[in-house]
């Protein structure tokens, strides 16, 4: 038997160090939304009204994505497909676009990571050093597929615009209960009640059948293809791998868009939600409230 899982890893070795290697692998990416992190109407909204909520959030909470990757290069992009009437609500459909990435270009040989952004109709460029967790590998393991993978689990930096992990911040004294409540009442600041963790655990299972150090979004640095990422709320899941498809995409990154760090443009997303919380307090209470 170790003969022949050698004699597979070999040939899989083989075929990676052939010139135009490329392999692809489709995801399918789900996020649990949890009412009890949300203000006190929404937790007191019966099942029917929270049903109707999820259906018109599915856009966002879960999506399918395509990596396309060779031995140093790797795209990650959201799959393309037609909705069907009705499918979702333009809310929804707003939202998972302007707050869910684009285009990730990573080159873990050249140390670049890029990532496409539109918000608002506007197109921006990320543009920052690749960052690697420090993965640590486990012996426990568990089949995926036809593949057999391994457990690792590294601490992650979360960014503070990822809606995918914010919740409801937890007062830490009366005062900061009373202001909240207060902010809550008015719509002073909806996202005073709102924070997102430091750091989260993450688990990553990979499989060195598939011996590229690559995996979904900026999920990568394992002896072998990530096939799910356990992320906070989100779960990530290879469904398909095809090594070599007959038709081989060009693996190159996004050059659209106004270049930009993370931090840049987190500062220009918050900038716009102040201008929406604006325009709303003034349809809501025009301009006899302000003083």
């Amino acid at each position: 038997m170790k003969l022949i899982i050698t004699s597979f890893l070999l040939l899989f070795s083989m075929l990676i160090s052939a010139q135009d290697f490329q392999g692809k692998a489709i995801y399918q990416s789900k996020t649990s939304f949890d009412f009890s992190q949300m203000g006190p109407r929404a937790q007191q909204m019966s099942e029917e009204q929270k049903k109707q909520m999820l259906d018109r959030m599915k856009p966002m909470l879960e999506k399918t994505y395509v990596l396309t990757f060779n031995k140093s290069e790797s795209v990650f992009k959201e799959e393309e497909k037609l909705e069907a009437p009705g499918q979702g609500g333009g809310w929804g459909r707003m939202m998972g676009k302007s707050f869910s990435p684009g285009k990730q270009y990573k080159d873990i040989k050249e140390n670049k990571w890029l990532e496409k952004r539109d918000f608002f109709g506007k197109q921006f460029l990320i543009k920052e050093p690749l960052k690697k967790l420090d993965w640590k590998l486990g012996s426990e393991t568990k089949i995926i597929g036809n593949y057999t993978c391994y457990k690792a689990t590294a601490i992650k930096e979360v960014d503070e615009m990822d809606w995918r992990s914010m919740r409801r911040r937890k007062p830490k004294t009366s005062e900061d209960k009373d202001s909240l409540a207060k902010d809550s009442i008015s719509n002073k600041d909806p996202m005073s009640e709102i924070e997102t963790p430091k750091t989260i655990e993450v688990t990553a299972w990979y499989t060195p059948q598939v011996p590229v150090s690559q995996g979904p979004s900026k999920y990568w640095g394992l002896p072998g293809l990530i096939l799910e990422v356990n992320a906070d709320r989100t779960t990530i899941l290879c469904t398909k791998i095809v090594m070599n498809p007959g038709e081989k995409e060009t693996i190159e990154a996004p050059s659209k868009g106004k270049e930009v760090t993370t931090k840049e443009y987190n500062d220009i997303v918050k900038k716009k939600m102040e201008e929406m919380r604006e325009m709303y307090r003034g349809r809501r209470g025009g301009g006899g409230f302000r003083h």
